[in-house]
């Protein structure tokens, strides 16, 4: 940090497995992702390319190169596994993998009709290739999973060979974890937490009110996901505190 300060959380650092930002880069070019890089890459420690994104993404060799050369890992977003998937494409998505040298892939299926045990077969597959980010939830807000199949899902998902499973909420944060209104749904999540260990979910929280909703919960070293590169290193200040909606939570033993 530039200079001291009191009564600062103690921050885990890189490479971290609590504390995990994961950022959504929705189409930046290379000249921005080195400058994202430039600014931030202390703080991000994974990138997503959001949906399917990397199928008409130009010079994308030249981004995934920038952001290894910075140290930050990337992977093709869920939606683009289901793409395959529905096209019986299983092995050429594999191929895909390989051809740019990824180490991370998200398995889903919030857009697809897909059998659990299935899903957890491809987990079971791509775990012995990759390390596998498996997400839980629907994208149609109109599908409501109960609390207990969260749970169930996400245990057997982990099980299943999944490193960590993210919590679905889109990029609108929105759905699954969240109501149409970007409210949170509060008892899903603390019903979760009572199973599921914290350091093994990644909530998606692209809104600021669910990143501070989420800190309050768990503190600075909350794992968050499908945050904006314009809002990486205003998500560090709220986790440390230095931002008014968590301002006070660190200064229990200050007198003034």
């Amino acid at each position: 940090m530039n200079y001291e300060l009191k009564n600062i959380p103690v921050r885990t650092t890189k490479p971290r497995t609590e504390g995990f930002t994961m950022a959504m880069d929705k189409g930046l070019s290379p000249r921005q992702v080195e400058d994202f890089m430039s600014s931030c890459s202390d703080y991000v420690d994974i990138v997503k390319l959001g949906w399917s994104t990397s199928y008409v993404t130009k010079n994308l060799r030249e981004k995934l190169d920038i952001y290894k050369e910075a140290g930050v890992p990337v992977y093709f977003g869920g939606t683009l596994f289901e793409a395959f998937i529905v096209r019986g494409q299983f092995d050429d998505y594999r191929a895909v993998l390989d051809k740019y040298g990824l180490e991370f892939a998200e398995v889903s299926d919030g857009s697809i009709s897909l059998n659990h045990d299935k899903k957890c077969e491809y987990i079971s597959q791509l775990a012995k290739q990759v390390t596998v980010l498996s997400e839980v939830g629907s994208k149609d807000a109109a599908k409501i999973i109960p609390p207990y199949k969260w749970i169930e899902q996400m245990q057997s998902e982990l099980d299943a060979g999944a490193w960590k499973v993210i919590g679905e909420a889109r990029e609108g944060g929105n759905v699954g974890l969240f109501r149409d209104s970007g409210e949170v749904r509060q008892g899903l999540v603390e019903e979760i937490l009572t199973q599921i260990p914290g350091d093994k979910i990644i909530w998606e929280a692209p809104i600021k009110s669910q990143q501070v909703w989420f800190v309050k919960l768990l503190g600075a070293n909350v794992n968050l996901g499908n945050i904006s590169p314009s809002e990486i290193i205003p998500l560090e200040t709220v986790r440390l505190g230095l931002r008014g909606d968590t301002f006070d939570m660190y200064l229990e033993d200050i007198k003034l």
